[in-house]
């Protein structure tokens, strides 16, 4: 029986693949924006069209201006002294109200997400499902912010002396989150936020922000103070404000490499945390369990059209397991249905924009114009695009070295584990690396070398869980999310020394 990278979808081959009419959806709605508790229209509307069908019009929303912007960051101002006094049950009792809301609008909002963002209804789905795990996590971890107590009497000096540390909130928080998770990533800068009591006000992109909006709508009927939280569709000027603004704390962006860096050059003093993206790759062993790792390779590959800074980009497969894994990874790949995202059939919905087919079918043509070879040639249809393989890709091919974000993958061959690590290495980024094998000492050499920032052992590098800590190194980025980690970065240490004397 053939197997399928996704239980329930329809197996046809990408010579057979024909494009199914997308959905019809019913008259644009109009959003309002949400501004420090208030929702507000303004004098710039902007339509969020379905990628795909750039003539359908999902919803009507507002560009913030000048006067929305100021509102918002007074807010979040006025907002930082009661979220930081507010005691940790009532941050928690927000979260999980928010979390259950989630849930309860899980169908809607999945329906929403895959039409502004063209995701497959099942992905779309699953991260509506993962944002209410996010928000329920961060809940758990309002409630345990824990402190330290540190001995100062090490010498004479500090007899009778004790420390205690304790975590306080940073304060107001600047969020920029990108389309290609409307939900999942601006939750994990929302989150946190909420639980380490921060203020925050969110950029949400510029295609795809009617999610977070929906979200601002459960945020709105809890008890949190007006300025938790504003959600702003911003033109690039005003949203740039954001990053230069000294009023705000931290600045969390997550978003293309060149973007990322050059707004911690204009940051000034506020902390930055940076997730960006990534050529992440996957090393198969030749102990490797071939099918599983086939079958998860397809799936990172593939999934959302390859548009997820933890795609699988890359994979190294030792000589000896090269002609079976290839078989099974390229029949899976050419498995796939691509066609409209709200049809639950379909695998790989449209990429989000025309330039974005373009400029990877030119680096596809430029890989194989410098000797690269296609094993599996995709096919191209306006932002539709089926999966690419290609081996023997010259090293220097820009296809290797930048990030593809989209439906293509390059197989390569080693024979030598420690050369394939070297060859992973091999990148100006380093996000995550996922290596299937049942050898114990390569695990761990793998861990210990690897210049990533999470190694996945018997998993393809898109592999994420809510609560782990999530960035990279390198180009990929600096700091880290995961409820846990993300707190950190909002919170300060403050310590309080106490003496013994009278």
């Amino acid at each position: 029986m053939q197997q399928t990278l996704y239980s329930g979808s329809v197996t046809v081959r990408a010579d057979q693949t024909r494009l199914s009419p997308l959905s019809p959806k019913p008259a644009a709605a109009e959003r309002p924006i949400y501004v420090a508790g208030e929702w507000l229209t303004t004098a710039d509307p902007v339509s969020v069209l379905r990628p795909g069908d750039p003539g359908q019009t999902v919803a009507v929303t507002f560009h913030a201006g000048e006067a929305e912007y100021e509102r918002a960051v007074v807010g979040a101002l006025a907002a930082e002294k009661p979220m930081a006094v507010l005691p940790a049950y009532e941050r928690a009792t927000a979260l999980r109200s928010i979390s259950d809301g989630i849930l309860a609008r899980t169908g809607e909002l999945a329906t929403q997400l895959a039409a502004e963002a063209g995701k497959p209804i099942r992905d779309a789905t699953t991260e509506i499902e993962r944002g209410a795990l996010t928000f329920r996590l961060a809940a758990e971890e309002a409630e345990r912010q824990y402190g330290e107590v540190l001995p100062l009497d090490i010498n004479p000096a500090s007899r009778d002396r004790v420390g205690i540390v304790r975590r306080f909130p940073i304060g107001a928080v600047a969020a920029i989150s990108p389309f290609n998770l409307p939900l999942g990533l601006a939750a994990h800068k929302v989150a946190p936020a909420i639980a380490a009591g921060c203020p925050v006000v969110l950029k949400p992109p510029s295609n795809a922000p009617l999610t977070m909006l929906s979200i601002a709508e459960l945020v709105d009927q809890t008890a949190l103070p007006p300025g938790a939280l504003s959600v702003l569709p911003m033109t690039r000027e005003i949203g740039d404000r954001l990053v230069t603004d000294p009023r705000f704390k931290l600045l969390s962006f997550t978003g293309s490499p060149d973007a990322g860096w050059a707004m911690k050059e204009r940051a000034g003093k506020k902390k930055v945390v940076l997730e960006l993206g990534s050529n992440s790759a996957a090393i198969v062993d030749e102990d490797a369990d071939i099918v599983w790792a086939a079958e998860r390779c397809a799936y990172g590959a593939f999934k959302y059209s390859g548009q997820l800074c933890i795609s699988v980009q890359r994979v190294l497969v030792h000589d000896r397991v090269w002609d079976e894994f290839l078989d099974a990874f390229l029949e899976r790949a050419r498995a796939l249905r691509v066609g409209d995202p709200l049809d639950p059939q379909t695998d790989i919905g449209p990429m989000i924009s025309l330039a974005s087919t373009e400029r990877l079918q030119l680096w596809i043509d430029d890989a194989v114009a410098a000797g690269g070879r296609l094993l599996l040639e995709g096919s191209t249809d306006g932002v539709f695009m089926s999966p690419t393989v290609l081996t023997d890709v010259p090293a220097s091919a820009t296809i290797c070295r930048e990030e593809a974000f989209g439906p293509v993958a390059i197989v390569s061959r080693f024979s030598d584990f420690d050369a394939a690590l070297r060859e992973v290495n091999d990148s100006r980024f380093g996000l995550q690396a996922g290596v299937f094998t049942n050898a114990l000492a390569h695990a761990w050499k793998a861990f210990e070398q690897l210049h990533v920032g999470n190694v996945i052992v018997n998993d393809s590098p898109t592999y994420r869980v809510d609560s782990m800590p999530f960035g990279g190194v390198k180009d990929s980025g600096v700091g880290r999310e995961g409820l846990r980690w993300a707190i950190e970065d909002m919170t300060e240490p403050r310590m309080l020394v106490l003496t013994g004397r009278s």
